[in-house]
């Protein structure tokens, strides 16, 4: 062989060398790149995984903050429910005493002991029912009858107008009497009774 021959063997072995070479070079890079494929894949499912749970423990954290807040709410309305019976208790007991003032016409007596005993039987109506109960029923009845609760409700505002005039009547007269009991002096302090004005 020819020395240019040699020459072009020795330069195709050289270059055959160093394209061998970068052909590993590219194929362990290749090997690097599938691998951190392969982990950045890993990781994406970790994040999947740690984002799936986070967002599991907020709707949790979520759902035991409102369970919280509807034991709450249920607690301070079941507690308004039982101040609301209580009222209307006292409201018929306090109905049954005016009405004693009308032992001399028996018709009214009797309206007003009737109307007390409904009112007793509204309060333990409320104190047996839930409050989810009593404004369901309240709804219904409301759509079912606006007629009988408008009704009912004027006739409300007129025993509630009657009860308050009469036990007006009763602390003015009460004041007239101290007054007169404790001389001339007092008597043009003492108030004004509401059915004189």
């Amino acid at each position: 062989m020819s020395q240019e021959a040699q020459t072009v063997s020795a330069e195709a072995e050289s270059m055959a060398d160093d394209l061998g070479s970068r052909v590993k070079d590219a194929a362990a890079k290749a090997g690097d790149l599938k691998a951190g494929v392969k982990d950045l894949k890993a990781d994406a499912t970790e994040l999947t995984g740690l984002a799936s749970d986070i967002a599991n423990t907020a709707v949790n954290h979520g759902k035991q903050l409102l369970d919280a807040a509807r034991g709450q709410a249920t607690g301070f309305l079941d507690q308004r429910k039982n101040d609301t019976a209580q009222s209307i208790t006292d409201l018929a007991s306090s109905l049954r005493d005016s009405g004693k003032t009308f032992e001399d016409r028996p018709n009214i007596l009797a309206f007003m002991g009737s109307a007390a005993d409904g009112l007793e039987q509204l309060a333990d109506g409320i104190r047996d029912r839930s409050f989810a109960e009593i404004y369901a029923d309240a709804e219904d009845f409301a759509r079912r009858k606006p007629l009988v609760l408008g009704a009912a409700t004027i006739a409300a505002g007129f025993l509630l107008a009657r009860f308050i005039k009469s036990s007006a009547d009763e602390l003015a007269e009460t004041a007239n009497r101290t007054a007169a009991a404790r001389g001339p002096t007092a008597r043009k302090q003492a108030p004004v009774s509401a059915t004189n004005v």
